[in-house]
C-alpha cells in the first residue's frame, strides 16, 4: 500500500485549502511513462477530492507513449480499457504562479492498483526493505544542459567547467532556480556549473524511496520552469548534443538497521558490514540485466562510453569516477555517511524504476548473500571484467530475459519498457548520432 492509498478525506481537505490560501488555482498531477518522460493532467481545486479518491482518465496507452509522441501498443496494451491517475495532494507543491504539482499513480477503474504503476513498483520495494528491518535513504545528482530558445547552446564564449566566469554567466538563472526550489521546500545540496557546455548539475538531499523520486520530477519541473521563466530552456538528453559530454542522474544509496548503516562501522572492505557487502555485490551482479531500466534510452549508450565518468564497467571501487558502483566511504567530508552511488543512470530513465532496480537488487545481494567481487582501484580494464552491454538492443535483450525485472517489477512493465525502446531503437537506431541528439534534445524535458 503507498502513501496515497492512506490519505484520509480531512487531509485532502486540508491540503486543498492550504493550495487555496496560497493562491494555486489548478493542481497538475503527472506520471512518468516508461519511455522517462513526465506526462500529466490538471484539474481545479474542488475537483482536488475527485482526483485523489477517483482519479482522472487516462488510456492504457500512457505506459507505451514513446519519445517521439508514438505508441508502442503492445497485446495487453491497447486501444480498449482505462486507466485513473489518482493524486497524492498532500505532496502538492508550487511549479509555477497559480499551478501546484502532486505526484499520482496509477489505478484501475475498480480502484485497486495498476500493475503498470512505477511509484507503485518502488513503494513495494521500499516495504520490502521494511520488512527486512532496514531503513533506506536515496539521494540523486541531476545534470542537465542549458539551452537558448532554439535548443542551441544558451552561451557561445569558450567553456571552462566549474568556471566562476562561465557559472556567473547563468547568474539570473542560478538565482531563479534557488527561488523556486525554495518555494516549493525542496532544499538543494549543492548547484553549480560542470564539465561539459552549458551544463548544469544539481544535488538533491537524502529522502526516503519513493520521496526520493518524487523529489526528482519535481527538480526537473522546477528547473525547467526556472529556465523557461529566463528566456531558456533545459535539456535532460543523455547526449545533448553529439561529441560533447552527456547528462547523468546519479543516485546514492546508504542502508541501515538497528544496528546502524551496513556500509560502515564494519571490518569488511572501507569499513563495510556483512550485509552491506553483499548489498553492493548486488547491485554490481545486476548492472548488465538490469541496464535497460537505468540508462535504456537509444541515446544512452553514446553517454556510457570508457573515459565519460559514466561507470561504464561492471564493477565497484572507492571514490572510482570510472566504475559503474562507487563506494563513498565514511569520512568528515561525507556528512551523510557512506553510501553507494549508482553511475549509469542517466535523465532518460523513469526515476522510479530506476530507484526500485537499485534498491531492489541490492536486496536481492542482501538475501542471497551475494558475494563482493574484488575492489577496482583503477580505471578499469574492460578485458578483464563483466562486459555491460555496450548497445540499446543488447541491453534490451538482457532485460528481456532478466527474471530479477520481471520478479521486481512485473511482467507488465517489463514488457512495457521492451516496447516502448524496442520502438526507439527501431526508429532512430540507424540514424546518425547528431540527428538523433537533435531530434531527442527536449523529449525529456519537463
Amino acid at each position: 500500500m503507498t502513501a496515497l492509498q492512506t490519505r484520509t478525506d480531512a487531509e485532502v481537505e486540508r491540503s486543498t485549502q492550504a493550495l487555496r490560501e496560497a493562491g494555486t488555482q489548478l493542481l497538475l498531477g503527472s506520471v512518468t511513462d516508461l519511455a522517462g518522460v513526465t506526462r500529466g493532467k490538471y484539474v481545479p481545486l474542488d475537483r482536488v477530492p475527485a482526483f485523489h479518491r477517483s482519479g482522472m482518465g487516462a488510456s492504457p496507452s500512457w505506459s507505451v507513449f514513446c519519445v517521439d509522441s508514438g505508441i508502442a501498443f503492445t497485446p495487453e496494451l491497447g486501444v480498449v480499457g482505462d486507466l485513473r491517475i489518482r493524486v497524492d495532494p498532500t505532496q502538492a507543491r508550487p511549479v509555477e504562479d497559480g499551478v501546484a504539482w502532486a505526484p499520482g499513480e496509477f489505478y484501475e477503474q475498480d480502484g485497486t492498483p495498476s500493475s503498470m504503476c512505477t511509484r507503485g513498483a518502488l513503494a513495494r520495494q521500499a516495504a520490502r526493505a521494511a520488512d527486512l528491518g532496514l531503513s533506506v535513504l536515496v539521494g540523486a545528482e541531476l545534470e542537465c544542459t542549458v539551452l537558448a530558445p532554439d535548443g542551441s547552446h544558451s552561451t557561445t564564449s569558450p567553456w571552462s567547467p566549474y568556471s566562476v566566469r562561465t557559472s556567473l554567466a547563468h547568474a539570473g538563472l542560478l538565482r531563479e532556480v534557488t527561488a523556486r526550489f525554495a518555494a516549493a521546500g525542496l532544499p538543494i545540496e549543492q548547484l553549480h556549473d560542470e564539465y561539459g557546455h552549458d551544463q548544469l548539475e544539481l544535488s538533491l538531499p537524502p529522502l526516503p524511496p519513493v520521496e526520493a523520486a518524487d523529489a526528482v520530477v519535481l527538480a526537473r519541473i522546477l528547473l525547467s520552469r526556472a529556465a523557461e521563466s529566463q528566456g531558456l530552456r533545459i535539456s535532460f538528453s543523455p547526449v545533448p548534443f553529439a561529441g560533447e559530454a552527456g547528462n547523468g542522474a546519479h543516485l546514492h544509496l546508504s542502508l541501515a538497521d538497528e544496528e546502524g548503516p551496513l556500509l560502515a562501522g564494519g571490518d569488511g572492505p572501507h569499513g563495510m558490514r556483512e550485509a552491506g557487502q553483499h548489498a553492493v555485490a548486488g547491485l554490481v551482479d545486476s548492472l548488465p540485466e538490469l541496464l535497460a531500466l537505468h540508462a535504456g534510452s537509444v541515446l544512452s549508450p553514446v553517454r556510457l562510453q570508457p573515459g565519460n565518468w559514466a561507470g561504464a564497467a561492471a564493477c565497484w571501487g572507492l571514490e572510482n569516477r570510472e566504475a559503474a558502483v562507487r563506494l563513498l566511504g565514511a569520512t568528515q567530508g561525507n556528512p551523510h555517511g557512506a553510501n553507494v552511488e549508482l553511475k549509469v543512470v542517466d535523465p532518460s530513465t523513469n526515476p522510479y524504476l530506476a530507484v526500485a532496480t537499485m534498491l531492489g537488487a541490492a536486496l536481492d545481494g542482501i538475501e542471497e548473500k551475494t558475494e563482493l567481487p574484488a575492489e577496482v582501484t583503477d580505471a578499469p580494464d574492460g578485458a578483464t571484467l563483466p562486459p555491460l552491454p555496450t548497445t540499446q538492443r543488447d541491453a534490451l535483450a538482457a532485460l528481456d530475459g532478466s527474471a530479477r525485472a520481471r520478479r521486481l517489477l512485473g511482467d507488465g512493465i517489463v514488457g512495457g519498457v521492451l516496447a516502448v525502446r524496442t520502438y526507439e531503437a527501431d526508429t532512430f537506431g540507424e540514424r546518425p548520432v547528431a540527428d538523433v541528439a537533435e531530434a531527442l534534445r527536449l523529449a525529456w524535458t519537463c
